[in-house]
């Protein structure tokens, strides 16, 4: 623990702090570690509660800031929602192993279970299904709004500003209009969880319809929630088309294994945004936004990509040969979190088998198959804990049942709202949080007078930017 410990970088008065000049060791006997400052020779003793010290009275009692890029080692919340034992391949909602809520529950029990902290009577189960259903008709304004986005806009860009677009329609439930308190009438929180829960899976259709120009459909009756989805993806003129209960099944526990995993960073977000005190809606489309990001929500695609690039079954040698040498990269293994096989990675893998039963194995599967049983045996990546990961499989179960690579993201965030509604719901009654403001380490200029500018030196810089044919032509004199 120590030498693990002494690694922290801290910042004192303004001065870079080396890490030899830190000692850092567990008090004998006791919950706590004794901070030594090499330089002075002072000691002091912190108590460790739950696993972790309270990083303030480091800058309380020395004036020493912990340097944390990524915050890879801060905890800045306390949470009840989900739990993972990275080591061990553990992920828990509320206490509840993730296999047996993907094999026995449904993903609306399972958002109850996340945002209310139990699993629900039948009585209270039947009402926040009820009330969800409703609220996944959009207003109109809604609809026409994303009538006016380009054929061609990413179906991501969509979605992350139709959510905001929706915070105008509910001036009611915005603090900065209606009261910073106003979230502290849980009925009025409640339904504008159960509104967002209900209406994500809808822009999200629009927004697949749009691109495809076929028109929006709306809900449907009587449908559950995967069901109604696919529901609106796929009708057109059927009178009674209702989708393959198999990929509505399978949908479903998608839905379920994508539906939290802790302080992601989309998640990290909705927290941040949520500590501003701004309105629930835009803290959902930031959180959108940070999913949006390639090395977040669009990791599967990259999984994708990689597979496609490999072809074949006889190029997997080469390839892991290029990864071994850095030249390739390897996606869809590994994990900042888990350092073992990723327990959502095993039931994709098993849903992926149902979902071929019915459409037809997706030719890239064996592809993926070797790829991994090659992985797992290989010394390189068994030292490395790299082990097949959620994104490894559920890009080819989403391109075998025809979604568009730049769709993945969206059937990523669909679920994942319910994981961040859960922490900001979670947010709003814990009286610890307060606005979230990390510190900085200043590297930059020190104090000096202003320049004026027949005196400035030219320093050189990254000025340029991209100028196409057309602009030149327009500057031409």
């Amino acid at each position: 623990m120590a030498n693990r410990a002494t690694k922290i970088v801290a910042q004192l008065m303004g001065e870079d702090v080396d890490p030899s000049q830190l000692t850092v060791v567990p008090t004998a006997g006791k919950s706590s570690i004794t901070v030594t400052d090499n330089r002075n020779g002072t000691s002091k003793e912190y108590e460790i509660k739950d696993g972790s010290v309270v990083a303030q009275q480091f800058w309380t009692d020395s004036k020493i800031r912990l340097y944390d890029p990524g915050y890879m080692n801060t905890v800045n919340c306390t949470s009840r929602i989900c739990y993972i034992d990275g080591p061990k391949g553990i992920l828990l909602y509320r206490g509840i192993p993730i296999e047996q809520l993907a094999m026995k529950s449904t993903f609306l029990e399972v958002s109850y279970l996340c945002i209310y902290g139990n699993l629900p009577s039948k009585k209270q189960l039947n009402y926040f299904s009820n009330r969800v259903m409703k609220h996944t008709y959009v207003h109109e304004d809604i609809k026409g709004m994303m009538k006016s986005f380009r054929y061609n806009s990413h179906p991501m860009g969509m979605l992350v500003s139709t959510v905001a677009a929706v915070s105008t329609l509910h001036p009611e439930a915005n603090p900065a209009l209606a009261g910073q308190n106003v979230y502290d009438d849980k009925r009025l929180r409640n339904k504008q969880m159960h509104r967002i829960i209900g209406s994500m899976p809808t822009m999200a259709a629009y927004a697949y319809r749009h691109r495809i120009g076929r028109p929006y459909v709306d809900p449907g009756d009587g449908l559950g929630y995967a069901e109604n989805f696919l529901y609106m993806l796929d009708k057109l003129n059927q009178k009674d088309y209702k989708p393959h209960p198999t990929l509505v099944r399978a949908m479903d526990i998608l839905f379920t294994l994508h539906a939290d995993h802790e302080l992601n960073c989309s998640t990290a977000a909705m927290r941040h945004l949520a500590s501003s005190g701004v309105d629930v809606y835009t803290c959902v489309a930031g959180a959108t936004g940070a999913l949006y990001g390639p090395k977040h929500g669009g990791a599967n695609e990259a999984v994708l990509r990689m597979l496609e690039e490999i072809g074949s079954v006889e190029n997997i040698p080469d390839f892991v040969e290029g990864v071994k040498k850095k030249t390739r990269r390897l996606m869809g293994f590994g994990h900042r979190v888990y350092k073992n096989y990723d327990p959502r990675a095993k039931i994709i893998r098993g849903i992926a088998e149902d979902v071929f039963s019915v459409l037809g194995k997706e030719p890239l599967i064996e592809v993926a198959v070797a790829l991994e049983a090659h992985a797992l045996k290989d010394p390189y990546f068994k030292k490395r804990n790299l082990y097949p990961n959620v994104d490894f499989f559920s890009g080819l179960i989403y391109k075998a049942m025809g979604f568009p690579t730049d769709f993945f993201p969206v059937l990523f965030a669909i679920p994942r709202t319910v994981g961040w509604l859960s922490h900001w719901n979670e947010f709003l009654d814990d009286k610890e949080n307060r606005i979230v403001r990390p510190r900085q380490k200043y590297l930059g200029e020190t104090s000096h007078d202003y320049t004026e500018l027949a005196a400035r030196t030219e320093v050189p810089s990254d000025l340029q930017s991209y100028s196409t044919s057309e602009s030149k032509r327009r500057g031409a004199i």
